[in-house]
């Protein structure tokens, strides 16, 4: 008892030493673990209060019967060494019931050193509760704001009521502890003696456990005063005290932990192979399928943030979660800015499926689980600081549906962060099943068989508690003698009562009233200290910290070394270059293709037309040719030659011409553009001043590739193309004698160049002639000396009739072959049929160019209106090549006019859509612009921009210590 009574004056002492205006969490926690650890548990054996009681009431029995017993000494002899051994022999199992507290040394000072300075503090605490109990006082609230002071004013009361209450009870328990010594003393015989020990033991342990409940309800209490505190605190500090100021809650400074958060995230995107360099400290969450992992996450963020399934796999790829103090519980994804409300069920149920949607995204076809880390921020009130990531649960069964590798795909993904060496690992186990049937046990024991990095946790506990058959099981397992496996750590918790609906405040309080009511507590199977999700993240937490100052400095020196060896590789193989990563690359890559696409607007309306109008006619001379002009041109009079051109002209506008104008129009403007970006490439590589060309060159070509598959030419072009054509193909009225030579120029031209080309097939089915078969030792085939007979035939017929027909009737094909077999030539039809078209196709142009050539000077007569019989020329070949000509001029200019105002700009807004979607796409970014150089400069960049990270974050550190 007089154990219990130090217990609470340190209890008392703890609460009046705390300076409610600005103290902080560890106050309390501080508190908290006074009380779980030392109130319970108590110092070592050796100094126990039950084992000084038991001593001195062996001495006071000897004491007493000592006059009696020298009379028998023989008797005083034997029953002293008879009692010593029974006392002793009981006092040994009295002192194996005792919880072990051996490892509390770790964290508690030795007793010898408390009993020294108590007296010094016993003290000062007389001092400090006369000063409370005369008015309680802020020290200095000048720095506060007034609802602080007002909030201070209305709690000060509660406090000194509670100090009242401290005293009271204290000397209660000093009045029952009297009353017990004396019962104890008066009792005679050996079983009363012991059945008093017992009910005593009992009361105590009743008392102890009803004193802890009390005391852990004022520091509930209390430290939800903390909170509201310090939200006010921080609030204030943003110059806003308005829950409802969004503005203000996300402009608020960066924490520690937000900054060792985005060191993780920078780390996760360039180390993949999980190498040497990524040794920062982690809790790396492992437990088996449905063991209650996700369950303990969410306890300790105090939110059901994750999806949930009935025994399904739910976590699919890796999700680190930051856990950081804040006035607001809000979550949010490290690539958006959206931020999630966890007071309100509906932005906890959009949380949960963007979750599963990010992991099902992530997952590739074919497979299971995914690699990728979904990356979260969790901030509230109270929470513990600290990085956690939650792994996929380990299976023993892959069932269907799953990927064959999945069982190994899991293990060796838990096994790739478990073997960072500063990484804790909180091993989560399910309490509910046989330990015989654990896979993550022997799994955690591989990696970390000394257990100096792991945490046990033991989950689902009240199940447990209703299904073994021998609790002792459980104090096994919380001793680290069961499994084969070692931990810093062992804890119970229970994380719910299997109803997905729960609240996490109503799972607190169902796992406050089963620590309270269990069994296993009562005795003593578990100490205080094991138990609650509270005790275990405060212990991760302070765990995770120490690493975090003891690992990342040593992390920060070697980026230090490895910037150092890429800078020195840099300057040796790429001396006198710049830097540019991959991002660098693209924009650069990217500026010079937009600028080509200005300079297309800087190209004149001339140098346009004249493009448009060249291949317009290249791509339609052949059909004026073919399908209008012989074919009008073998008719009989001057009538039917007009209305023949009339119906082909309108039936050619009608149909193809349109269509066949824009696309010239396209062709153009995008060979156009790659000559441009052609010229630009032979004139950096001329110059050489541009190394980075050939890197970015695939790049390029796939981005205008991907341009003019998707630029389409305005629909509603075609529509006023066809309107201006036929309208221009439907005058017949040449105006001026200008218009008339550039008429006949243009028809001389194009009849020469027919004619060329005429010759040029003629030549290739005959084969070379003589002078070319002595000079070049080349000769004729016999196909070729069939076309050459053939030939002859064909201009004999056309000599002896001159006439302009574009077929040969039967009986002229009778002819000819009777004529080729007097000559012994074997000819089939359609050899005679081709001979015949090219033939008819030369002396029809050579009659055309012929008649151009007359009609040069012949615009008078057309002004005049006179016939062919009446002027003896037959010009009426020119007008049709006067309407072909202003039909392409028009399309020109119109063509022209809509490069300029509309597709160019398409283009353009087309190029930037292309460059948008290849810069987000960092697969194919990656394929495109690739090499040392590049992988080069990206790891140079990113290791500087983690080694900035880091020594920010030190500094952060480094001012929270100070």
């Amino acid at each position: 008892m007089r154990y219990i009574k130090s217990s609470k004056l340190r209890l008392a002492f703890a609460k009046s030493r705390f300076k409610l205006a600005n103290n902080s969490t560890r106050n309390y926690r501080v508190l908290h673990r006074h009380i779980n650890g030392g109130l319970l548990t108590g110092p070592s054996s050796k100094y126990s209060p039950l084992s000084l009681t038991a001593r001195r009431t062996i001495v006071s029995i000897i004491v007493r019967n000592l006059p009696r017993l020298l009379r028998l000494r023989y008797l005083v002899l034997g029953g002293t060494v008879t009692g010593g051994v029974a006392a002793q022999k009981r006092y040994e199992e009295w002192k194996d019931k005792l919880p072990d507290t051996e490892w509390l040394k770790a964290y508690f000072p030795q007793s010898q050193l408390i009993s020294e300075r108590f007296t010094d503090y016993w003290a000062d605490f007389k001092k400090s509760a006369a000063r409370m109990q005369k008015g309680l006082s802020l020290p200095d609230a000048s720095w506060m704001p007034p609802t602080l002071v007002q909030t201070w004013n209305e709690r000060k009361e509660s406090l000194r009521d509670a100090l009242n209450d401290l005293h009271l009870s204290d000397r209660e328990v000093s009045t029952n502890s009297d009353t017990a010594r004396s019962q104890s003393s008066g009792a005679g015989g050996g079983s009363v003696r012991q059945e008093s020990k017992q009910a005593e033991s009992k009361d105590i342990q009743d008392e102890l456990m009803t004193l802890q409940i009390q005391y852990q309800h004022e520091i509930d209490k209390l430290e939800k005063e903390n909170r509201e505190l310090r939200r006010q605190v921080l609030l204030s500090k943003t110059g806003s005290t308005s829950v409802a100021d969004s503005k203000v809650r996300r402009s608020m400074r960066r924490s520690a932990i937000d900054m060792y958060s985005e060191v993780l995230d920078e780390l996760s995107t360039y180390d993949h192979t999980y190498d040497t360099l990524d040794h920062l400290p982690r809790v790396v969450v492992v437990g088996d399928q449905s063991s209650g992992k996700t369950s303990v996450l969410e306890m300790i963020a105090q939110a059901r943030i994750f999806p949930r399934g009935s025994g399904e796999m739910m976590t699919r790829s890796p999700v680190m979660v930051t856990l950081s103090e804040g006035p607001f519980h809000m979550a949010k994804f490290r690539d958006s800015p959206r931020e999630f409300d966890l007071g309100k069920e509906s932005e906890l149920a959009a949380l949960r499926r963007e979750v599963e949607v990010r992991m099902r995204n992530s997952v590739n076809k074919g497979q299971t689980i995914s690699s990728d880390v979904i990356s979260m921020t969790v901030k509230g009130p109270g929470l513990q600081r600290m990085v956690l990531v939650d792994l996929p649960g380990v299976i023993s069964t892959v069932t269907s549906g799953m990927a064959t590798d999945t069982k190994s795909s899991i293990q060796s993904l838990c096994k790739k962060y478990m073997e960072n060496p500063n990484a804790i690992i909180l091993c989560i186990q399910d309490g509910s099943i046989d330990a015989e049937r654990s896979n993550v046990t022997d799994l955690v024991s591989s990696i970390d068989s000394e257990g100096k990095r792991t945490i046990f946790v033991l989950t689902k506990v009240d199940m447990a508690e209703t299904s073994l058959h021998n609790p002792e099981r459980i104090k096994k397992i919380l001793d680290g003698r069961l499994f084969p496996m070692k931990a810093l750590g062992y804890f119970a918790v229970v994380t719910g009562r299997g109803n997905q609906n729960d609240s996490i405040q109503s799972i607190k309080d169902y796992e406050e009233e089963f620590f309270k009511n269990s069994k296993i507590f009562r005795d003593k199977l578990l100490k205080p200290s094991q138990m609650s999700t509270k005790n275990m993240s405060m212990a991760v937490s302070t765990k995770f910290w120490k690493m975090v100052r003891d690992s990342v400095e040593q992390q920060a020196d070697e980026f230090k070394a490895t910037r150092y060896n890429l800078e020195t590789e840099w300057k040796n193989t790429y001396p006198g270059q710049r830097e540019l990563d991959r991002l660098d690359l693209f924009e650069k890559a990217k500026g010079e293709l937009l600028d080509q696409l200005v300079s297309l607007s800087q190209i004149q309306s001339k140098e346009w037309e004249d493009e448009f109008t060249k291949r317009l006619w290249d791509k339609t001379c052949t059909h004026v040719f073919e399908a209008i002009y012989l074919p009008a041109a073998s008719s009989s009079n001057l009538g039917t030659f007009n209305t023949t051109i009339d119906i082909k002209l309108k039936q050619w506008s009608d149909k193809s011409l349109p269509q066949t104008a824009v696309d010239v129009g396209s062709n153009a403007l995008k060979e156009r553009y790659s000559s441009l970006i052609e010229e630009l490439k032979k004139s950096n590589s001329n110059e050489n001043k541009d190394t980075d060309l050939s890197i970015t060159e695939p790049f390029k070509m796939a981005v205008i590739e991907e341009v003019f598959k998707r630029h389409q030419w305005d629909s509603k072009a075609e529509g006023s193309l066809r309107v201006l054509q036929q309208s221009c193909l439907e005058d017949r009225s040449i105006n001026s004698r200008q218009q008339w030579e550039d008429s006949v120029v243009f028809m001389e031209t194009t009849l020469q160049d027919m004619l060329k080309q005429a010759d040029e097939k003629l030549n290739e089915m005959t084969g070379p002639g003589w002078a070319t078969q002595w000079t070049s030792w080349k000769s004729r085939t016999p196909e070729q000396n069939s076309t050459l007979a053939i030939k002859h035939e064909l201009e004999k017929l056309l000599g002896h009739e001159k006439v302009r027909k574009s077929q040969l009737s039967a009986d002229e094909m009778t002819a000819i072959r009777k004529n080729l077999q007097m000559q012994k030539v074997e000819a089939s039809d359609d050899l005679i049929r081709e001979t015949w078209h090219q033939v008819y196709r030369k002396q029809f142009l050579n009659h055309s160019l012929t008649t151009a050539k007359m009609c040069r000077k012949a615009f008078g007569f057309y002004q005049k209106g006179l016939t062919p019989e009446q002027c003896g020329l037959d010009c009426k070949d020119v007008l049709l090549f006067w309407r072909v000509q202003q039909m392409m001029q028009t399309t020109s200019n119109a063509l022209r006019q809509q490069v300029t105002n509309h597709e160019a700009r398409r283009l353009e807004r087309i190029m930037k859509e292309v460059l948008d979607d290849f810069g987000e796409d960092k697969v194919k970014l990656e394929q495109l612009i690739s090499g040392r150089r590049v992988k080069l400069a990206e790891d140079l960049k990113r290791v500087r921009h983690i080694q900035d990270k880091l020594e920010e974050f030190i500094q952060c550190l480094n001012r929270d210590k100070s």
